[in-house]
């Protein structure tokens, strides 16, 4: 079964499913996060993260 790209609204500490999907891909790495193991995300961005690494990489090029 191939898997689909969801859009998600992102909320404080949740978030809204606007299109169905499987996965997001992370705004830094690219890399695809399952809607299950997603944890780390910007709601001022809108943007999901693989990990607090990437989270943290955002943070510190937003900053500058």
């Amino acid at each position: 079964m191939k898997k689909k790209l969801a859009k998600l609204k992102y909320l404080p500490n949740n978030f809204q499913i606007i299109e169905n999907g499987d996965y997001v891909e992370c705004a830094v790495s690219g890399k695809k996060i399952d809607l299950e193991n997603l944890t780390y995300w910007n709601v001022e961005l809108q943007e999901p993260y693989f990990s607090f690494k990437e989270a943290s990489k955002k943070r510190e090029n937003t900053n500058k």
